[in-house]
């Protein structure tokens, strides 16, 4: 099994910082999409942003752009979101996902295949 592990959450102050990690293991030589998405208490899962296989293209939710950028390494399933400007409602656990095929939905969550556990960002005013 493929095994998806982010890190990098922390507690900042509004308009500050952070840059969150994932990596994905377990399969040698194959390259996926990756996403990141977030949930907050008593709220849904929800898209944040995607990287294609091979760094490509990228998509981010509306909530976001401008102020998150995600990249990702070029011979690696290592992705990185950068976060910068952040914001009270940017408080959310957030996930790392594995895309195993192309053409799949960057919206859903159910069109992931292998999740990180979740690493908790926290903004304050």
């Amino acid at each position: 099994q493929v095994r998806v592990a982010e890190s990098g959450g922390g507690s900042v102050q509004a308009g500050g910082s952070l840059r969150l990690s994932c990596a994905a293991s377990g399969r040698p030589g194959g390259r996926f999409a990756m996403g990141w998405f977030r949930q907050a208490p008593g709220n849904e899962r929800i898209f944040v942003a995607h990287i294609s296989w091979n760094g490509d293209n990228t998509y981010y939710a509306d909530s976001v752009k401008g102020r998150f950028t995600i990249t990702r390494e070029n011979f690696e399933n290592t992705v990185y979101l950068q976060m910068s400007s952040l914001k009270p409602e940017d408080t959310a656990v957030y996930y790392c996902a594995a895309q195993v095929y192309n053409g799949a939905s960057y919206l859903q969550p159910n069109s992931y295949d292998y999740w990180g556990q979740g690493t908790q960002v926290t903004v304050s005013s």
